[in-house]
């Protein structure tokens, strides 16, 4: 039976789709890992509640079933989610196979398979593989290309890091599909939250996919102008080349759009600058991406680099989740308020968006005579929401709030309200680090737990996921800066923390029930530096240490990158760029030793891609070294403390 499956998806994924006999066939397919294929699997089945991230145990549960008041309290129509195995299930279902239609996007929209990479290319690099896995799927190139000042030519291969697993038939974390004879490729939370271990080939799971080549590939799109808000352009009116193709905008006036062409050069130059295992998640039309974070959630609340997913279901874990699935997975879930946070009249945006879609279907033409919005209801698979994926909108859309900072709640038909998102949270929070795969003698991680404590550490990373929670000032921890003011123009549009209730069907009601979500509990002035709202220029979160060894690179940028020479692999240039792996004991030297960052800081600057992207490696200045009175030897034994850190316990 395996050997018949292997060949049917040999033959399936050579190119066969779309053609002859399979032309009217429609498919999915999405890979779950089975228990054998993870390098650890944590299962969480404790019967608790969450009420607005307050967690309510199974015992304390059956102590309030003993009351009205408690029972009311466990009530969803009160916002009580229930965890149990089945939310955990649904969750993990979620975090591998869950596209909520972004395969329209990437695919019909911005044409990830209609350039110089096709889908016939990545069947024939995974069937290279011979069933075995890899982490860094190497794709042929259909054709040739220029970007910047770098040609790629056809018969290339370029590293994508995309992993796939053992015995599987596609990249991790991107489903397929077929539909009236296209086929298309989406993206789930385990492209970016998982990854194959080079050694092993098995799963981690909730590790960062260190070097998903995320930015190249956006690049190597046909319209990647569809993700534009994610770069450095400031002003679209830059790009107009001919005034008289114009569109009536939102107030009925003409408005010429940008030139197709030479706004995609523009993108693609900055997309193709982002390292390996970045993301730039912000649509502030600045190119500043951030490494992908892991998923090791538990009680590393707020979430997110700035802190900004902080109320709401699990401390604000799914607010985080839903965000991801809306804004960087579907531009045009932004058309409501393009002209609140980017200054763009939203039916400008949306042309430009679609204007050079890769698929007839979805390609607006200006000369129509008929207004972008009105064409995109026409060809809308999902006319219910806004913009192409699965979701409904914020209570009181197009204002935006702590609960959906970007007006829009990500949810598929049929499910209750955040259903999906809430057991994704739970299955997150019930993943927890392997342990590394380095031995770590146990008398020098107790001494290394001291001089964490002397070194003062311990006053940020501190309780019970080594972390305070708290948001620190760009002023004070002196961190790339421009990341940290992403949110800033959200606070005109800024509304109340309304939700709808979790028993709430998904299409909504007429009249669905709103809650307004408690924050008393959250510190204004936080709020403030996680939106850099007001005069605050924002701030960094600090994050969980638990699970170091898995997630270098170090910092925000993921800037503070050393490979397993000191000398020479330096910086990102020295490895990501160079195709090599962040050394997670050699990263971290250089995340508390000053002369070894000083040499890390300067590689970067070398790199002129990396300035244009906000990339430094700066900051965070707490030095455990001979300036600040601590010798080589104690500086080895917190890396090892450090690096031994896989569960909460280990804290001790």
């Amino acid at each position: 039976m395996k050997r018949f499956l292997w060949v049917f998806f040999s033959v399936f994924f050579l190119g066969v789709i779309g053609y002859s006999a399979f032309q009217f066939v429609d498919f999915d397919y999405a890979y779950t890992p089975p228990d054998d294929k993870l390098m650890a699997y944590q299962v969480n089945e404790r019967n608790s509640y969450d009420l607005w991230g307050e967690h309510i145990t199974d015992q304390q549960a059956k102590e309030l079933e003993k009351t009205e008041d408690g029972r009311e309290k466990l009530k969803a129509e009160n916002g009580a989610v229930k965890i149990d195995q089945d939310l955990i299930d649904l969750g993990r279902k979620t975090f591998y196979e869950e596209t909520f239609g972004n395969e329209y996007f990437f695919t019909d929209i911005m044409g990830v398979l209609d350039g110089p990479i096709t889908f016939a290319n990545i069947s024939k690099a995974i069937l290279a593989l011979k069933g075995e896995g890899t982490n860094n799927l190497q794709i042929e190139l259909a054709e040739d290309i220029t970007i910047g000042n770098k040609t790629y030519k056809k018969g290339d291969k370029i590293d994508t890091g995309l992993d796939v697993v053992k015995g599987s038939h596609v990249p991790l974390g991107m489903p397929v599909s077929v539909d009236d004879g296209r086929v298309r490729i989406g993206v789930s939370c385990a492209a970016c939250h998982a990854t194959v271990d080079p050694d092993t080939k098995k799963i981690i799971e909730g590790a960062p996919n260190q070097d998903f080549n995320v930015g190249l590939m956006l690049a190597l799109a046909t319209n990647s102008t569809a993700f534009f808000t994610h770069t450095d352009v400031e002003n679209i009116k830059e790009y107009i080349v001919n005034h008289d193709r114009t569109i009536a905008n939102s107030k009925g006036k003409q408005e010429a759009l940008p030139d197709a062409e030479k706004l995609e050069k523009k993108v693609d130059e900055t997309f193709a600058n982002w390292p390996k295992g970045s993301v730039d998640s912000t649509i502030d039309l600045v190119g500043n991406p951030a490494q992908i974070p892991d998923s090791f959630t538990l009680h590393d609340h707020p979430y997110g680099w700035t802190g900004f997913a902080m109320a709401g279901p699990f401390k604000g874990l799914t607010v985080f989740s839903h965000n991801v699935h809306s804004q960087n997975t579907d531009s045009l879930s932004q058309t409501g308020i393009s002209e609140d946070l980017l200054g763009i009249d939203k039916e400008v945006y949306l042309a430009t968006i679609l204007q050079n879609a890769v698929s007839e279907e979805f390609r607006f033409a200006p000369d129509k005579n008929q207004k972008p919005s009105e064409f995109f209801k026409t060809v809308d698979p999902t006319p219910n929401s806004v913009g192409i994926n699965e979701s409904v909108t914020n209570p009181e859309y197009p204002k935006v709030s702590l609960l959906a900072p970007d007006g829009v709640i990500i949810n598929s038909p049929g499910y209750k309200f955040s259903m999906q998102m809430n057991g994704a949270a739970a299955f997150q929070n019930s993943i927890q680090p392997p342990k590394p795969k380095e031995q770590y003698d146990g008398n020098t991680v107790k001494v290394g737990r001291k001089v964490f404590e002397r070194a003062n550490c311990i006053s940020c990373h501190a309780g019970n996921a080594l972390t305070n929670h708290k948001i620190i000032p760009v002023q004070e921890i002196k961190t790339e800066p421009s990341r940290a003011k992403a949110h800033k123009k959200t606070e005109k549009i800024f509304g109340e923390p309304l939700y709808y209730s979790p028993d709430t069907p998904v299409p909504l009601p007429k009249n669905p029930r709103i809650l307004k979500v408690p924050i008393k509990n959250l510190d204004p002035e936080q709020i403030k530096l996680a939106y850099a709202h007001g005069d605050s220029l924002g701030g960094y979160k600090v994050p969980s240490i638990i699970g170091l060894y898995w997630t270098a690179p170090y910092l925000h940028d993921g800037g503070v990158a050393v490979g397993s020479d000191l000398e020479t692999e330096l910086g990102v240039p020295g490895t990501l760029a160079n195709n090599k792996l962040p050394d997670p004991a050699n990263s971290l030297r250089a995340l508390v030793d000053k002369t070894l960052r000083a040499k890390v800081i300067e590689a970067n600057q070398q790199d002129t891609g990396l300035k244009q992207v906000h990339i430094t490696g700066e900051g965070h200045e707490f030095w455990v070294d001979e300036s600040t009175g601590f010798t080589k030897e104690e500086q080895d034994q917190l890396i090892q403390y450090l690096l031994s850190l896989s569960t909460i316990e280990d804290r001790e």
